[in-house]
């Protein structure tokens, strides 16, 4: 009886680094899906992950639109509804491991994860995924007729946002302007009572049915204000014509307000989005990483922008090096013997030319359309003589990695350099 207590104790003391090899195990596969799901674009198969949403995305909506024509739903009614179980199934997958995921998100982690989750449930993104699968279990469930389910489907574009840098930098802009815009709304909807109550003191006693009361005129006001002018409602008496004048040109003006806000604000959020990237893409250089903020924001004036097409050479072996190249968007591969190396959007070669006037060791060629930014030797060494310390750091830290690692012995595309940057993107 007295051996009971101390075997329970040996079985516990076993079962745990089980179970903690178990839970590490989960955790990682966790992160795992995390990254492919909202970090897909570094990684091959997490970029396929994103097409093939993206397509069902596009092919389910379009379907949704084109079963509204009776002579193609009659046709393809069957294809049709294969799409519609397919494109559920797979967003019903998505939303269910988002979930799962949701405490990898950075606002969760110090989160419950039930907490986490829960808070994720009523994030935007959540809700538009969530929306894009409820029509299908709602039909089953016999809760909603076809016309609300065609119009709830179609809100499936709104999961693109997820996947597209435009919308969601339009969104940004919305979000950062949100109280300018809401100004501009109630001042809207002042001017146009205003607008109606004039012109139902104006028109009532010769319209009465369109401009009887101020509610009628109101629809009058909006539709003025906005510029459109269905022409449906139009005054007839002198003094409704100059209150219909006046308020054309006030629409003018409160059309342009709104859209120069917008406009204003999505050109900076453009411009803090890619200074973002390129500030990432100079300071992870070895060469550049220890200099302070101030010194690689001088290094990107410098920088200037260059297009490849798939296929074009890039860079040629035996020419002169004299500029090192950030790949911006895209990707190259560079023509090194055995396997090609391919470098994606982040990497950088080139950078030992800033140093010496070697010879390119290796053709680099763009796979794909691709945009790079390019900092010439001549510049950075204006840009050195004028600080000089900026060329101390640099040298030195060139020096390490010469001596140390070998680099830089057959030109400023040596293998051992490419492999040493996919080796830090693979550890980041």
């Amino acid at each position: 009886m007295t051996s009971a207590p101390p075997e329970r104790a040996k079985r516990r003391r076993r079962a745990r680094p089980k179970r903690l090899l178990k839970r590490l195990g989960s955790r990682r596969m966790r992160q795992q899906v995390y990254d492919l799901l909202d970090q897909g674009s570094d990684h091959p198969v997490g970029m396929v992950l994103q097409r093939v949403i993206i397509a069902l995305i596009v092919i389910s909506v379009a379907g949704s639109v084109l079963v509204t024509v009776p002579a193609l739903d009659a046709r393809f009614d069957d294809l049709f509804a294969t799409i519609e179980f397919a494109a559920v199934v797979a967003f019903s997958v998505e939303y269910l491991a988002r979930l799962w995921v949701a405490v990898e998100h950075p606002p969760y982690r110090e989160m419950a994860p039930w907490r986490a989750r829960l808070a994720y449930v009523f994030s935007a993104g959540a809700l538009i995924d969530l929306v894009a699968i409820a029509p299908f279990y709602l039909e089953l469930a016999g809760v909603i007729d076809l016309p609300a389910l065609l119009v709830l489907r179609l809100l499936r574009f709104l999961k693109l946002a997820r996947y597209s840098p435009g919308m969601r930098s339009l969104a940004d802009a919305v979000q950062s302007e949100r109280t300018a815009l809401l100004s501009c709304l109630m001042f809207l909807i002042g001017l146009a009572l205003i607008s109606a109550s004039f012109m139902q003191w104006a028109e009532h006693e010769a319209q009465p049915d369109k401009f009887g009361t101020v509610p009628d005129a109101l629809y009058w006001a909006m539709i003025t204000l906005s510029t459109v002018g269905y022409g449906d409602v139009v005054p007839i008496t002198t003094m409704g014509k100059m209150v219909a004048s006046l308020t054309a040109v006030f629409g003018i003006a409160m059309l342009a307000l709104p859209v120069g806000i917008l406009a204003t604000s999505f050109a900076q959020v453009i411009q803090r989005r890619d200074f973002v990237v390129t500030w990432s893409m100079v300071a992870r250089v070895p060469l550049f990483n220890e200099l302070p903020a101030a010194d690689i924001a001088d290094i990107m004036r410098y920088l200037n922008s260059l297009s490849a097409e798939a296929g074009e050479v890039i860079v040629r072996k035996g020419d002169a090096a004299h500029s090192m190249y950030f790949i911006a968007t895209g990707e190259v591969a560079v023509e090194v013997p055995g396997q090609p190396v391919r470098l994606g959007e982040g990497h950088f070669f080139g950078e030992i030319a800033l140093l010496k006037r070697s010879k390119r060791s290796a053709t680099v060629r763009a796979v794909s359309k691709t945009k790079l930014l390019v900092l010439d030797a001549a510049d950075m060494q204006g840009l050195i003589e004028r600080k000089p310390h900026i060329g101390e750091v640099i040298e030195r830290v060139a020096l390490q990695r010469i001596s140390s690692e070998g680099i830089g012995k057959n030109g400023d595309l040596a293998s051992k350099e490419l492999r040493l940057d996919e080796d830090r993107d693979d550890g980041a």
